[in-house]
């Protein structure tokens, strides 16, 4: 049944990395940081550039940040991949325009791909400047990874005020390399202070888009063909689904046999018929997708949830006040979605499972738990409401005009 939360509410190569940066640095002071103040008033207006494609953890924050941005009156221009998974959610908002730039990630030093990332680093760089020069961005932010770095470090040499967000509890590398030159980095949370000892740092939480907005739990569940008072686990992978989560789901359905229990499954492309099959002949109710664009139907209809732990999914599961078992990505750069769930298990809001131990049966025996106590599962949906930060985007907003007004 819905729980009680539910109802109430390194560079490019080291040498080249080195020269642009240094580049940045040189005589900022004698850099004009351009205003805009709308008829003349007091009313402060700014062009600004999000830089936020490559994955949809730097994608939706991004997106997040830039509703609140127009909704304060500001002209808003967004830098995403040419992956697809930028293109698919950029659909939903036509009114956002935006550029693509031709980035990837950082290889090794010493990989031959190196010369590839100078190539479309360089490519990306001049891009934004020519960019920069039609559009005279007044503020820049980059969301993180490398599609964020060109766009700060040509804002920075364009003297523009420039922010960096960083959502995880242990920052990327991009992010490591573009704080030099920002007026302060922004953290989804405050465990990841201690990265940036040089720099100003301001806790704004992780944005979430503003349709995600709680919905009646019976509506939703209808929506979703569920039974009204039944209780409802949500599985998902992440923007790009699970593989792992998928099979450990499939194998754990015959020690589900009995419970009451339903679930909702986002299995990605690749897995959605086997899931479907594999629940239909368990003869457990579930609503199984590949992808789903209302995810506040999905998230209000859930009492918790089985999922990945990168940082805008776990801020979407505290927003909707959603315990969790946590599966973080094996393979994330420094092991950062179990550093980001490590803040929702001392919460008690989360318990954390590594893939490598969901073998047989085992992640059915971490569900059942859940479905049997429901004094643990409202306790620990009450402390996910707790990590909520549903005014991030405001916040983040907030601190890009206080820092650029402060420069005017």
């Amino acid at each position: 049944m819905c729980h009680p939360e539910a109802r109430r509410r390194r560079g490019t190569s080291q040498a080249q990395a080195k020269y642009f940066f240094a580049r940045a640095y040189i005589d900022e002071r004698s850099l004009a940081v351009f205003a805009a103040r709308d008829d003349g008033g007091d009313e402060f207006r700014m062009n600004a550039i999000i830089a936020c494609g490559g994955t949809g953890g730097h994608l939706f924050p991004g997106l997040a940040v830039a509703e609140v941005l127009r909704a304060r009156g500001h002209q808003v221009l967004l830098f995403v991949s040419e992956k697809d998974v930028d293109a698919l959610a950029l659909k939903e908002h036509p009114e956002i325009p935006f550029e693509k730039l031709p980035t990837i990630g950082l290889p090794s030093p010493f990989s031959p791909a190196i010369l590839g990332f100078v190539r479309r680093f360089n490519e990306s760089f001049r891009r934004c400047r020519s960019i920069y020069r039609r559009f005279k961005p007044q503020v820049i932010l980059g969301m993180g990874g490398f599609t964020s770095t060109a766009p700060v470090l040509a804002g920075k040499m364009r003297g523009v005020p420039t922010f960096i967000h960083e959502s995880n509890a242990i920052p990327g590398k991009a992010n490591k390399m573009t704080a030099r030159l920002v007026r302060a980095v922004l953290l989804g949370f405050k465990e990841c202070a201690p990265f940036f000892p040089k720099v100003k740092t301001e806790v704004t939480g992780t944005p979430i888009r503003t349709e995600l907005q709680r919905l009646d739990c019976k509506d939703a569940r209808e929506k979703l063909g569920l039974s009204a008072d039944i209780t409802t686990l949500l599985v998902m992978g992440g923007s790009q689904g699970a593989s792992g989560i998928n099979q450990a789901m499939i194998k754990s359905l015959p020690s589900l046999d009995g419970a009451r229990l339903q679930v909702i499954h986002l299995t990605g492309t690749r897995d959605e018929r086997l899931v479907a099959d594999n629940y239909r002949r368990a003869k457990l109710p579930a609503f199984v997708a590949a992808f789903h664009h209302r995810m506040e139907e999905l998230y209000s209809a859930a009492d918790f949830a089985v999922a990945r732990s990168g940082a805008a999914s776990l801020a979407e599961l505290a927003a909707f006040a959603l315990p969790a078992i946590l599966i973080p990505f094996p393979y994330a750069a420094d092991d950062h979605q179990a550093r980001n769930a490590e803040v929702f298990v001392k919460a008690d809001a989360a318990i954390l499972v590594k893939e490598s131990e969901i073998l047989d049966d085992a992640l059915a025996q971490k569900i059942l738990p859940f479905i049997e106590d429901h004094g643990r599962l409202q306790r620990m949906s009450q402390n996910a409401a707790k990590l909520s930060t549903r005014n991030a985007a405001s916040a983040v907003v907030e601190t890009m005009e206080k820092y650029t007004t402060a420069a005017v």
